[in-house]
């Protein structure tokens, strides 16, 4: 099953599932994704027998939402709505070969011979990164994105703020979370996702990963609940001038990353304060293929397109580069 969020331009939000061309929209009352999915899980339900009771007689043309000649806006298929702050973005880095090898042409010391931090840890997750049943394997590149307040739905806008060096697309699918009542973990699907990071920051100083991650970055438009994870093909393409620059083919899933589901899944969320009842994940699993590695700089108005099979309509993000100066933030003290 496809789902997808709208959201009306008088403020309605309906939750919709994509059947064809046409989107069947859920009653109103149930107008959240994640509040749904989290009672199905509570109660022990079965999603199939409660979607068959909240359906009603509204649909839309997808096209129509998709191409933007709607009313409805598409928001991302999942978010916290009323508390942004319970939705954590994470990662694992250095899941995919292709990945691995941009990092050490940016990492590149004297002896070019000599293997980097970044490609050692890549080969730590071709040795052991995959074990048997009931192993725990070798731990993967992990890093935090910031919260639900960073997160872009299509067609929503990911910006390179002042204090940035730069800004570009990673493609890659998304693992989304939600932690049950009695503090258990549910994979309740996969979305396409752009990961969006800053690669010159990045470049500077391999230390410097952490705040290069801090950015803005966009899912959807669907979630998918029934992806089969094995091998999932794709392509992504920066536009510019309605003329692609680039374009490339992007293999993900299992049987192309260093690293099984369940082992990422294990040393994500072996961490308690990833358990918290309530809390929404959505861990992104790597990226296969990204322009900056092929000496791409992205300028105002590009467009990112990333699209894999099985997924749905494309995920689109027009890129804004922030105008003016870096300035300081005002700290203020207790009077």
């Amino acid at each position: 099953m496809n789902f997808i969020q709208l959201e009306h331009i008088n403020g309605e939000r309906r939750v919709g599932l994509v059947e064809g061309t046409n989107v069947s929209l859920l009653v109103p009352a149930h107008n959240n994704l994640y509040a749904l999915l989290k009672d199905v899980i509570d109660n022990g339900d079965k999603l199939d027998q409660v979607l068959n009771e909240l359906k009603s007689d509204d649909q839309l043309v997808y096209d129509e939402v998709y191409n933007l000649r709607s009313d409805w806006k598409i928001l991302p298929p999942i978010d916290v709505p009323d508390a942004p702050m319970m939705c954590v973005l994470s990662g694992t880095g250095l899941t995919h070969k292709t990945s691995a090898d941009n990092r050490q042409k940016m990492h590149l010391i004297e002896d070019e011979s000599e293997l980097t931090d970044s490609m050692k840890m890549y080969l730590l997750g071709e040795e052991g990164g995959k074990p048997v049943n009931g192993s725990i394997g070798v731990q993967p590149e992990w890093f935090f994105k910031g919260n639900g307040t960073n997160l872009v739905s299509c067609y929503g806008h990911l910006d390179i703020p002042a204090y940035a060096d730069d800004g570009g697309e990673e493609p890659e699918i998304a693992g989304v979370y939600i932690i049950s009542s009695k503090g258990i973990p549910h994979r309740v699907g996969f979305v396409q996702a752009n990961e969006f990071s800053d690669h010159v920051m990045e470049q500077k100083n391999y230390l410097y990963l952490a705040p290069s991650k801090l950015r803005k970055c966009a899912i959807g438009p669907e979630l998918v609940t029934d992806l089969n994870f094995d091998q999932v093909f794709g392509e992504v393409k920066i536009v510019r001038d309605n003329s692609a620059i680039w374009t490339q083919t992007i293999n993900s899933g299992e049987d192309n990353m260093a690293h099984s589901l369940a082992n990422l899944e294990y040393h994500h969320f072996k961490y308690k304060q990833h358990r918290i009842p309530g809390q929404l994940h959505i861990h992104f699993f790597g990226a296969d293929a990204f322009s900056f590695g092929q000496n791409i700089s992205l300028e105002q108005g590009d467009t990112m397109h990333i699209q894999f099979e099985g997924m749905g309509r494309p995920l689109i993000n027009e890129l804004v580069i922030e105008k003016g100066e870096e300035k300081p933030v005002e700290i203020k003290t207790l009077e």
